[in-house]
């Protein structure tokens, strides 16, 4: 099976289009075409279909796209792998992640990895738990930095506990309380991050044998917290999110307290490139000092 065949399959899949995934391969429209005919002719299936914005799936182009990402991550492993034989360490690393994660921790660690690793390119991509599952599923990511939550379908690596913490307007009740008690949620109009799915959130809920009303749902932690600045509602929080959002509210540890746990998920760390497994072991070693 050819390598460019591959390549010219996924690069249309993700562009919807000839002539963009042309332009990013430095390939000509004709010869994607070319390409993509072989490819469909070698399989003997349909894999795309054309429309006037371009190309799109066939159902069975759509099944098959992990599949051949799968393939390429292996091959790409084989070379990774050769490289480091060589003494030569070249590669590419996609890294999925919160946002927080993103901000807070991965800049000393990409630091650090680079400064041993500087052939290495890494790509993040941010975004909630239903992306990095996503990416993590398409083989369009090598590893999950989020926080733990029942059912985990990858191997896990645990990182780092951070505490859960109320987050309310500086006009609430409890605002000059040590503590705010889980219950008084119930008391509030509530805003959820995740689009209304976060888990870790809905979690403590069901611990705690609550179900507050929730009045505003949202993408992630800063719209949130923009909402509670303006005495819309009150939310829960990790420490790790709101590190840096401190003005016009207030932040309380929660009674009983919360924890969540941070980590990276992968699909199998027996089968990780090499460059991949390398980054990993940078990250541990940064969380161990810590």
């Amino acid at each position: 099976m050819e390598n460019s065949r591959c390549k010219a399959f996924i690069e249309c899949a993700n562009c919807g289009s000839i002539k963009a995934a042309a332009d990013l391969m430095g390939y000509t429209p004709s010869a994607i075409s070319q390409l993509i005919t072989a490819f469909e002719k070698e399989l003997g299936l349909k894999l795309f279909v054309r429309t006037q914005k371009g190309v799109e799936l066939t159902h069975e182009g759509y099944e098959l796209v992990p599949v051949v990402r799968s393939y390429l991550a292996q091959e790409q492993e084989i070379y990774q792998y050769a490289s480091e034989l060589r003494g030569v360490t070249r590669g590419e690393i996609t890294i999925a992640s919160y946002p927080s994660v993103a901000t807070a921790w991965l800049p000393e660690i990409v630091r650090r990895f680079k400064a041993d690793y500087p052939g290495i390119q890494i790509n993040f991509m941010e975004g909630i738990r239903e992306n990095i599952y996503q990416l993590l599923d398409r083989n369009e990511a090598d590893m999950g930095f989020l926080t733990w939550a029942d059912p985990m379908p990858y191997d896990w690596i645990p990182l780092k506990e951070e505490e859960v913490l109320a987050a309310i307007p500086e006009d609430h009740p409890f605002a000059t309380a040590e503590k705010f008690p889980v219950k008084e949620c119930l008391n509030s109009d509530f805003i959820l991050g995740s689009w209304g799915h976060e888990r870790e959130i809905m979690n403590i809920f069901n611990k705690n044998k609550i179900h507050p009303e929730i009045k505003y749902t949202t993408y992630d932690t800063p719209a949130t917290l923009a909402l509670v600045r303006m005495g819309l509602g009150i939310s829960l929080v990790n420490e790790l999110s709101a590190r840096f959002w401190s003005e016009d509210l207030v932040k309380l540890p929660l009674d009983p307290p919360a924890f969540v746990t941070f980590g990276v998920a992968v699909n199998s760390r027996n089968h990780m490139t090499n460059a991949a497994r390398k980054f990993l072991e940078y990250t541990e070693s940064y969380f161990a000092e810590d």
